[in-house]
């Protein structure tokens, strides 16, 4: 079974880097409050480590 979690931009891309800009809209972020999930993978979670100050993250359960 595979582990989901959701990634939620929570701050704006405003004053970032636009390193971070690009990883957040990889991740298939575009607006405030937007949300998307995906399977957990180390690139996943790299991607998420670059961004950790502007996306909530949470598991989702698969019931």
């Amino acid at each position: 079974m595979v582990k989901k979690i959701k990634v939620r931009l929570v701050r704006s891309l405003s004053g970032s880097l636009p390193k971070q800009r690009a990883t957040v809209r990889c991740l298939g972020l575009r607006k405030i409050g937007s949300a998307r999930e995906h399977e957990v993978t180390p690139v996943i979670e790299g991607m998420i480590r670059v961004v950790s100050h502007l996306v909530s993250v949470e598991e989702v359960s698969n019931y």
